[in-house]
């Protein structure tokens, strides 16, 4: 029959009290029951000695998670040291922490190391955002051998369950409470052993190579948007699957259109005479229409006029965007005589003067003036 000491009575404090507690419960017993204050006294000794056991295991989470769950017998299996074992403490070990380190694979079912996924830039057009397309590119990429067709083994021939690991990849070393796991290092992870290798690929089961692919960009796609080539990345090693090619797209800057979402912007410049008297303007859009745009009499530069249905197609989705038309009223710089006594009749008609010509100012002033 057991005579050990709860931890917890030994330190006296509860079983939910927090690493401050315990570690100030066992200062003061560890200054009550030193040797150097006891003179000798071998029980004071013995109970020193216990407490620093205690404060060893609830100081620490991992061994007071397991002390928590199986008491001492968490710590009296397989206490003396090294070797290949995988009994006793080692599968306590791992029902307590196993959850957070995935547990074990068993034999034959080691998980594939899948190929590492590629990355591509493309540039394109705002055209080519607007409508879509399809263009070819090339990319270097480890592709299946097809020799061993990504075994990595000779023809003929097969790849072994690794004797080491047992085809886990891994093995295990107990160390007193703790169980280490490493890469096996006659298998270097894979869980098998190839003796006669691929001579092509030389046992990886793959090789570098050249592919062309076809890529579909859909219409109204955005700069950043990512196309995703399933399975075109990276051959997985002896045959483990392949990884995907992303292309990541970025749209060129455009002469007149800047874009937000679905949304086009365009800046207009007009005339202060039709700025003043209103009017229309045309705007040539990325799908070979004219978009007219109506000008309101009295319109402000800075003022935003918008067509709807007139921006970017939506993508995987119906309709478009908006087109909004920013309006820049131009002042002319240069005037000629007629011009400028227009405009000083307009600035009689402004201040209230009397100008007998101000009668059919305004049709004077878009006729002179080219508005």
């Amino acid at each position: 029959m057991s005579t050990e000491v709860d931890y917890y009575e030994l330190l006296e404090v509860e079983r939910g009290a927090d690493d401050a507690t315990i570690k100030s419960a066992y200062r003061k017993l560890a200054m009550k029951y030193h040797p150097d204050k006891n003179g000798g006294c071998k029980e004071n000794e013995a109970k020193f000695k216990a407490v620093n056991a205690a404060y060893d295991c609830l100081k620490d989470p991992q061994k007071r998670a397991a002390y928590d769950r199986f008491g001492h017998a968490a710590f009296q299996q397989g206490g003396g040291g090294g070797g290949q074992d995988f009994s006793g403490f080692s599968d306590i070990f791992e029902s307590v922490f196993g959850e957070f380190m995935g547990g074990r694979a068993g034999a034959g079912q080691r998980a594939a190391r899948r190929g590492a996924d590629l990355r591509y830039d493309m540039e394109i057009s705002l055209e080519d955002a607007f409508h879509g397309k399809s263009e070819d590119i090339t990319v270097d990429v480890a592709a299946t051998c097809e020799a061993c067709h990504g075994s990595g083994a000779k023809s003929g021939t097969s790849a072994k369950t690794c004797a080491t690991c047992a085809g886990h990849g891994k093995v295990r070393a107990q160390q007193g409470f703790f169980v280490v796991e490493r890469t096996c290092p006659s298998c270097h992870g894979a869980g098998e052993v190839i003796a006669d290798p691929c001579r092509e690929c030389r046992g990886e089961g793959r090789i570098e190579k050249t592919k062309t692919l076809t890529v579909n960009i859909p219409a109204g796609v955005d700069e950043g948007t990512r196309v995703r080539l399933a399975g075109e990345g990276e051959a997985g090693p002896r045959g483990a699957p392949a990884g995907d090619l992303y292309i990541f797209l970025h749209v060129k800057r455009h002469a007149i259109f800047e874009r937000e979402g679905t949304t086009l912007y365009a800046h207009a410049p007009i005339s202060f005479t039709t700025a003043a008297l209103g009017g229309a303007i045309t705007i040539p859009g990325l799908d070979g229409s004219v978009n007219e745009v109506k000008i309101a009499p009295g319109i402000q530069s800075g003022r935003e006029v918008r067509q709807r249905g007139a921006g970017m197609p939506v993508l995987q989705g119906r309709g478009r965007g908006d087109l909004v038309v920013r309006i820049v009223v131009e002042t002319p710089t240069r005037l000629s005589a007629k011009q400028r006594e227009l405009l000083e009749e307009f600035r009689c008609t402004e201040t209230g003067d009397e100008c007998p010509e101000a009668q059919g100012f305004f049709q004077k002033v878009k006729k002179a003036v080219g508005g």
